[in-house]
């Protein structure tokens, strides 16, 4: 199995030549970003993904990004998801990273909503991979596992980041199978969180040792299960990010680290655990 590293555009602000420039000397091999809201931007950045053969992972919001509008119903969700899926089309996406819904829905809704969702990606013809994510439908593990015992096709974005803090705990609780969920892992965003926040000051400080091989535990159940289902290629995308995801110091509003270098880290890290991991297997089973 391959493993290919995206470079997420969350917070960047320089030009799409640069950041696929650094990118590249990272080496990372495609970009995940929103889909364009304009359409001559659109057209551009299609341009540019044709000209550079860049594999691409689209970035949608059912309603408004990041926090949905809490009026906005169900109905009116799976109207946008269809015509942004329209737009993400002319894109032409390895796939549809889509953060869905709203986490104030009761379940019989949710499972409404996502039989909808899952009806329009069908006709779309674009693999759609449903992000976990706090505020949105998906904000949590037990929530997911129930949605999956009554719509076993959905496929889901690991981004467990998020469902550490909403749980307040690393979920490594022999109680805590997850097991369901993994097996429908199709992408995995590699941002370290802990007990109470969605990501660390660095994933490399000591301190955190015990988040990140959390993690990294769950990253590999996924590699394991995606091998088994028969993927020959899997995806990561290192998603540190701003928007008081990034500590800063107090009444400086200094960063405490440079958000490329976190998310270059993380790549370059889970390159190297990527290769080790497809060692050991090898080494298993010789």
């Amino acid at each position: 199995m391959k493993l290919e590293i995206f470079r997420t555009l969350w917070g960047y602000r320089g030009s799409w030549q640069q950041a696929l420039d650094e990118a590249r000397a990272a080496g990372f091999d495609g970009l995940e970003a929103r889909i364009p809201e304009d359409a001559g931007q659109r057209a551009e950045f299609a341009a540019f993904l044709r000209r550079e053969n860049l594999p691409y992972i689209a970035i949608l919001f059912t309603s408004t990004p990041v926090l949905p509008l809490q009026s906005a119903t169900p109905a009116e969700h799976l109207t946008d998801f269809a015509d942004k899926l329209a737009l993400a089309a002319e894109l032409q996406p390895r796939f549809v990273n889509v953060l869905a819904g709203n986490d104030r829905w009761p379940l019989a809704q949710q499972v409404d909503f996502f039989g909808g969702a899952l009806d329009i990606a069908a006709r779309s013809g674009l693999t759609c991979s449903f992000e976990t994510h706090r505020a949105r439908s998906l904000f949590n593990p037990w929530l997911t596992l129930q949605l999956i015992e009554q719509l076993p096709d959905l496929r889901f974005t690991s981004d467990i980041s998020h469902w550490v803090v909403t749980c307040e705990r690393l979920l490594d609780d022999p109680a805590d199978d997850l097991g369901a969920f993994v097996e429908r892992v199709h992408h995995i965003q590699a941002r370290v969180g802990y007990d109470q926040g969605p990501q660390v000051p660095h994933p490399a400080a000591p301190e955190y040792a015990a988040a990140l091989a959390f993690h990294q535990r769950h990253w590999e159940a996924i590699w394991r299960s995606q091998q088994a289902r028969g993927y020959t290629g899997t995806t990561l995308t290192p998603e540190f990010g701003p928007d008081g995801y990034l500590h800063h110091l107090p009444f400086t509003d200094v960063p405490v680290a440079d958000l490329w270098r976190l998310n270059a880290w993380m790549g370059q890290t889970e390159r190297q655990h990527f290769d080790t991991f497809i060692d050991q297997q090898t080494s298993d089973q010789s």
